[in-house]
């Protein structure tokens, strides 16, 4: 027979584990809440000025003819490990006015012996977008090894490695090293382009005294002609004039969007 205390035993258990599923389930609507209002961020635009306007955009190559491409979101060879929503073809689309001044660049840096070698450029708001549903994904860390091996996937928002919205989208910023014509080689820079971690800061002091000296020969040149370089990505500069400072810009990154 039960006894009135195996009775009061059995409905503690039973409220136990009430409690139990209860606050399983909060943090599971929690986590999905969660997941909601980041989309809804990222596709919640209003505050933003958004624009399909390309006309005050150029081709790179045909103002810098000597630069040499490699956008890597056009690739498989990037943090995500997929070609990026909105890179249609390995082109570098900016601003006439930022074109302008990156030719000074490129002017300068020849005389010095090297030429300019450009990553990124105009970034679509899609591409941005495709980098925050991958930042969502938890599970998906197949290029971890490479790009960020020494941080979880869950800080890269908190950390600041991914937003919502990019400057890259605002069509004057550039992601660009350098390459020695005597060489005829990429220059060391201490390490590579969009590494997530300290060692990508401009003013790291864990590289050798030459690996730093390149990154400030990239650096004062590019301050000089009038671009503001980045804190924490030795590769990353933005027009200090930029002539769309509030304007993020959604055409495809394609010659067809010049048309």
């Amino acid at each position: 027979m039960y006894t009135i205390k195996d009775v009061v035993k059995s409905v503690i258990l039973v409220v136990i584990m009430f409690l139990i599923v209860s606050c399983n389930n909060m943090t599971s609507n929690t986590k999905v809440n969660k997941t909601i209002s980041n989309e809804e961020m990222i596709n919640n635009e209003s505050e933003y000025k958004l624009s399909l306007d390309s006309s005050d955009f150029v081709l790179l190559s045909e103002v810098i003819p000597d630069a040499i491409l490699e956008i890597r979101y056009y690739s498989t060879y990037n943090f995500v490990g997929d070609r990026i929503d909105g890179y249609e073809e390995p082109i570098a689309l900016i601003t006439k006015e930022a074109a302008k001044k990156l030719k000074e660049v490129s002017d300068e840096l020849v005389e010095k012996g090297y030429r300019i070698k450009i990553y990124d450029a105009y970034r679509p708001q899609k591409a941005v977008t495709h980098f925050a549903n991958w930042a969502l994904d938890l599970k998906d860390t197949k290029m971890k090894k490479y790009f960020y091996p020494n941080l979880n996937k869950d800080v890269l928002f908190d950390q600041g490695y991914i937003d919502y919205h990019s400057g890259h989208s605002r069509g004057s910023t550039i992601d660009i090293t350098l390459f020695d014509m005597n060489t005829e080689k990429e220059v060391d820079m201490g390490g590579t382009f969009d590494f997530f971690g300290e060692e990508s800061h401009p003013d790291y002091k864990g590289i050798t005294e030459e690996q730093y000296n390149n990154r400030m020969i990239l650096r004062n040149v590019m301050v000089k002609h009038g671009f503001k370089p980045l804190a924490t990505e030795w590769w990353h500069f933005t027009l200090a004039d930029e002539p769309y400072s509030d304007i993020y810009f959604t055409f495809s990154n394609s010659k067809n969007s010049l048309k």
